[in-house]
């Protein structure tokens, strides 16, 4: 097997034991054949001799260049990037489709290791833009409109100036990085390779995961104890994990001179501390009239005196337990898509027929689900872990919004096409959304209708509340470590201090449930990425109000958002449809539409 480009297919696997049907599996010889793949060497060796090339013309010298000539620059290092990225997206896609394959991690460790080596003396490019006069630079993009397109990227890479460092610094931290890289392979190779035992069933991390949302009860309880051991016997691992990427981070932001942990984050989103904070506010105030109200409900509806952890996703007594099988799925998803713009329909079709979808849960295979843009010149791949729940539909509507953003955005080019996390999340929850409103429309009954309304709204609890609960955790986490090395009831006390303030009074949490922190990978790979979430959802029922309303021209104008990738800021992007996200009462529009949804399901009690 290890021989082998891509895994061999299990056909017991990808079809699985529950009648999902023929799940799809990634073919990546869009971006290579295979790790020897003459295209492959090609690219590293143009890479290599264009990175250093690239140097010698422009190093010391983008002060002298003219409006064409700092174009020309930019269209080069645009082209490293697509190359460098081509190859990383290669690499990084055949390493999450089995982690635990020892020739892959290596492949892909190899390939960032080179690629860090030939990219260190393009550190320059970046601090010397910074160093433009503002006056010199605007006669530069007023010189060139083909330049002045790039305005948004030079103003986001403006935003670093105050926290810039030395030439010699900036080289040494490039060069640092792939040891932070190393951290976060050891915690997902750790995470990949974690087994737990269920009634006699051993299972990786996914799989015992899915067993939280099952209907019986004792198997959801013995799932949760079974995380908690597991976790626990590897907690030194993960505390150790997250004080190093922590202190890490501390040390970076305190030579850079950033005043908080969160300032990169938001530096990199395009956002002010400012929206994030009233957002913040706005969801940590909702805590009793959403999530504390919807989980009294749910503890009515499950006939208990007080809910567990492993209750939170318990589906509902009534809930239909059948399993969804992939062409069900994929119709679902499909028709709400083509409903909304038949363009849409035709822009996530090549996903399904083409091998950019990786559905079936394998033994190695990365947790979770992603849709990763790869580069413009090429085109997205989405990774699920599909066990035919409803949510895993609804998980494929995610993604797939994901990828539909990716492909309207690559026109942009590499540099303007990536979308900062908080818009990032815009048309994913909008195609959530359309897939959840089809589904209602089409309930049969009462009873269909509030299984839906609930599923939504633990979604959107799950999206929102639980996701900020997760921002104020690793805010309280990076404070600590500042004050020292956390040990692992540190960590633990800190993520219990958020749990019963956004869960409510309606919870008890066992012993165990205190080391849940340890599997989330965001905390890892993308420290204060969770808040994007919360973002996108908010930003997205507000939206999706707009539409519900029968504004005028809603869907050319919803394209024409997306095609603009990150050319434009969250401001200019909401304006057309008469929202504003600094706008403080933007955010409690966006959460009224959860309130209301738990308001129908209390009517729905009499």
């Amino acid at each position: 097997m290890l021989n082998h480009p891509f895994p061999v297919r299990d056909a017991n696997a990808a079809r699985g034991t529950d009648n999902l049907g023929d799940l799809p599996e990634w073919d990546l010889s869009d971006l290579y054949t295979g790790e020897d793949a003459p295209e492959l060497a090609r690219d590293l060796d143009w890479l290599e001799g264009e990175c250093a090339g690239f140097a010698t013309d422009y190093e010391g010298k983008l002060s002298d260049l003219d409006g064409a000539g700092l174009l020309r620059c930019v269209e080069r290092n645009e082209k490293i990037s697509a190359t460098a990225g081509r190859i990383m997206s290669f690499a990084g896609l055949r390493y999450y489709q089995l982690t635990t394959d020892a020739d892959r991690a290596k492949f892909m460790s190899d390939m960032q290791e080179k690629i860090t080596i030939f990219t260190t003396p393009l550190v320059f490019f970046t601090l010397e833009l910074n160093r433009l006069e503002d006056d010199h630079l605007a006669a530069l993009l007023e010189q060139n409109a083909d330049l002045a397109r790039y305005a948004p990227v030079f103003r986001r890479i403006r935003a670093m100036k105050p926290y810039q460092l030395s030439d010699e610094l900036e080289k040494f931290l490039h060069d640092l990085g792939v040891v932070g890289d190393a951290w976060e392979r050891l915690f997902d190779e750790t995470i990949a390779g974690l087994t737990f035992t269920v009634d006699g069933d051993e299972l990786n991390i996914e799989g015992t995961l899915n067993l939280l949302t099952e209907q019986d009860r004792a198997k959801r309880e013995a799932a949760s104890r079974e995380l908690a051991r597991v976790f626990g016997e590897n907690i030194k691992t993960f505390s150790r994990v997250h004080n190093t990427q922590s202190k890490e981070k501390e040390i970076v932001d305190r030579w850079r001179g950033m005043p908080t942990a969160q300032t990169g984050r938001h530096l990199s989103n395009d956002v002010e501390p400012e929206v994030v904070e009233a957002l913040r506010e706005a969801v940590v105030a909702a805590y009793p009239k959403l999530s504390h109200r919807y989980y009294e409900l749910k503890r009515k509806w499950l006939g208990l005196d007080v809910m567990q952890v492993w209750d939170r996703n318990a589906p509902l007594p009534m809930e239909d337990t059948s399993i969804v099988n992939w062409a069900q799925a994929e119709k679902t998803v499909m028709d709400a898509y083509k409903a909304f713009d038949p363009r849409m329909g035709e822009l996530a079709a090549p996903f399904f027929s083409k091998g950019w979808i990786d559905a079936a849960v394998k033994p190695g295979k990365a947790p979770g689900a992603f849709a990763h843009p790869t580069v413009t010149e090429v085109h997205p791949y989405v990774m699920l872990n599909y066990l035919g729940k409803p949510r895993d539909v609804m998980t494929l509507a995610h993604e797939l919004g994901h990828g539909v953003h990716q492909v309207l955005a690559a026109d942009q080019g590499e540099m303007l096409s990536s979308t900062p996390l908080t818009l990032a999340e815009t048309a994913s929850v909008f195609g959530e959304m359309l897939t959840f409103r089809k589904m209602l429309d089409a309930a049969e009954s009462p009873e269909q209708r509030k299984i839906l309304l609930a599923g939504k709204v633990e979604d959107m609890i799950n999206t929102v509340i639980r996701q900020i609960a997760f921002y104020d955790f690793e805010c309280k986490l990076h404070a600590a470590r500042r004050e020292g090395e956390l040990t692992p009831d540190d960590i633990n006390a800190l993520w219990m201090s958020v749990q019963a303030e956004s869960l409510g009074p309606a919870f008890e949490f066992m012993e165990g449930y205190e080391s849940f922190w340890a599997y989330i990978p965001h905390f890892v790979h993308s420290p204060f990425y969770v808040y994007a979430y919360a973002f996108g959802d908010g930003l997205v029922n507000a939206l999706y109000s707009v539409y519900a309303d029968g504004a005028d021209g809603f869907e050319e104008k919803y394209f024409d958002m997306l095609k603009a990738g990150g050319s434009k800021h969250h401001k200019e992007l909401l304006a057309p449809f008469g929202l504003d996200a600094s706008d403080p009462k933007f955010w409690d529009k966006g959460l009224s539409m959860i309130s209301d949804m738990i308001d129908e399901l209390e009517a729905m009690e009499g």
